[in-house]
């Protein structure tokens, strides 16, 4: 909760913990300029659990004033699953009390130290929940203005889900506007805070990504000892690298490295990165994610019913990406439990789909002969040392047939459309006689047998990777069950 020198208190808080009817405040959960915050619960009826914010009145300066009227206004307007929800204000002689929801996990920059850094499975979860309040605030025209990990809070300290806080810094900004007055957290301002004293709403878009940076690599990218030192690594030219020897997806690092662009005109928009698909506002756990897999699916089992298996296959991992979301959003345990039943049979159909459209050999059946390498041998002794390339694509052809035999499939059609590719090419050339006639009947069969393997080469990549935001133990192993499933190792 630091403030710049503009926000700094007028005088010395007490150490004795505030008294109010209403309430018990037990522990110390935080500390700022000009404010304490508590636990506490209600001394009569239900006994909920709070977080009470304690304002010395004699603390507030007009700067810290007019932060607190921000965030109050704000808070009593914005009700949205990740922000901290303001209960009610409460105010006597000597103190402001803001009571706000309490979340049990701390803040983000406490949970990252304990863990050095974060799994990108779980940033992505966290991003993914971020990008939903931002959405949210964006909807209403407002910019947090001191986004950082200390103003991120968790619900709890197992299976977290975020929730913004402090919004004594936001602002309502509307399209076109620009502000000259410095506000957030030095490590956390954009450049055009800092270096330009001139800024918009994408402010917000740094901010996360140097919290994305944190997250992912246990430190902020540009950590110095100075202010000074910080604006000069802020503004210098050279691109925002990644550190060595820590892998993170492609989608990861492109939309990294996109919100950590100097200039804001260069960096990532909100909508693109709402639409990022790292982000995949789409697949978050929300009330619409049952419905869309339900729709998705009914579309599956119908294509099921028609043959068209490939088409089933791909409908059935697309409602996955629907219905995993739709596990963790749903709280009732016997429903969550149905849905996990259900998804388990879809993948059990998915995958025996799978096993159908595979391009199966049965010793001595059509197919065998098809393969049968005596015609690419007959063709290869008929070649003659003159026509090299032709040779090479022959043994290439053969080459394809050992690994669909082993069932490599990617490698075999790779083998086969460089061959055909070149065969094609030299067909042409070809002089009518028995050699081409034999050329010409063996370029049919292969045509066949690649695109056979392409389409199935198609459905071992159907996967579920967009699906986000599990919850438990429980619901990731189901994630990893419909990865397995649904994607061919």
């Amino acid at each position: 909760m630091a403030r710049p020198s503009s926000a700094k208190p007028t005088a010395v808080q007490p150490s004795v913990v505030p008294q109010l009817k209403q309430y018990v405040l037990t522990e110390k959960l935080g500390s700022g300029s000009y404010a304490n915050v508590y636990k506490a619960y209600k001394k009569t009826g239900v006994r909920e659990v709070v977080a009470i914010k304690c304002i010395l009145k004699s603390s507030l300066n007009k700067a810290s004033t007019e932060n607190l009227l921000t965030e109050i206004e704000l808070l009593k307007n914005l009700q949205h699953q990740h922000i901290v929800a303001l209960k009610d204000f409460i105010w006597d002689s000597k103190y402001i009390y803001l009571v706000m929801e309490f979340c049990g996990g701390g803040d983000l920059s406490h949970f990252i130290k304990s863990k050095r850094a974060l799994p990108e499975r779980i940033v992505r979860k966290f991003l993914q929940q971020m990008a939903l309040a931002l959405q949210y605030l964006r909807s209403h025209n407002v910019a947090h203005m001191d986004l950082k990990p200390q103003n991120i809070l968790l619900t709890s300290a197992s299976n977290p889900v975020i929730k913004l806080a402090d919004f004594g810094f936001a602002k309502a900004v509307f399209e076109g506007d620009e502000l000259q007055v410095m506000r957030g957290s030095p490590l956390y301002m954009a450049p055009e805070i800092i270096c330009q004293k001139s800024y918009d709403a994408r402010v917000d878009l740094w901010s996360v990504g140097v919290i994305l940076y944190e997250c992912l690599f246990g430190r902020a990218p540009f950590a110095s000892t100075s202010f000074k030192e910080l604006g000069e690594k802020i503004w210098d030219s050279k691109p925002v690298e990644l550190p060595p020897g820590v892998q993170v997806s492609d989608h990861c690092r492109d939309l990294l490295l996109r919100l950590l662009q100097r200039n804001p005109d260069d960096r990532i928009s909100f909508d693109e990165f709402f639409d990022h698909p790292f982000v995949d506002l789409l697949h978050s756990p929300s009330p619409s994610s049952l419905p869309n897999a339900k729709a998705i699916v009914s579309d599956a089992v119908k294509k099921d019913s028609e043959g068209d298996y490939q088409a089933a296959v791909q409908l059935y991992c697309d409602a996955l990406a629907f219905f995993v979301p739709a596990i963790t959003y749903e709280k009732n345990p016997a429903k969550k439990e149905a849905l996990r039943m259900k998804v388990q049979e879809y993948m059990g159909r998915a995958e025996t789909l799978k096993q159908l459209l595979k391009p199966h050999r049965k010793q001595g059946d059509t197919l065998d002969r098809t393969l049968s390498s005596d015609p690419d041998e007959k063709l290869a002794g008929m070649i003659q040392e003159d026509t090299p390339e032709l040779l090479a694509a022959i043994r290439l052809i053969q080459a394809a047939v050992k690994e669909e035999v082993k069932e490599h499939y990617s490698k075999s059609l790779a083998h086969y459309e460089m061959a055909l590719g070149a065969i094609i090419r030299l067909l042409p050339q070809e002089p009518k006689g028995p050699r081409r006639d034999l050329l010409v009947q063996q370029v049919d069969r292969w045509m066949s047998r690649a695109e056979c393997i392409k389409s199935y080469v198609a459905v071992q990549a159907l996967d579920t990777s967009s699906s986000t935001g599990l919850s438990t133990q429980e619901e990731d192993d189901t994630q990893s069950s419909v990865m397995n499933q649904c994607c061919v190792q």
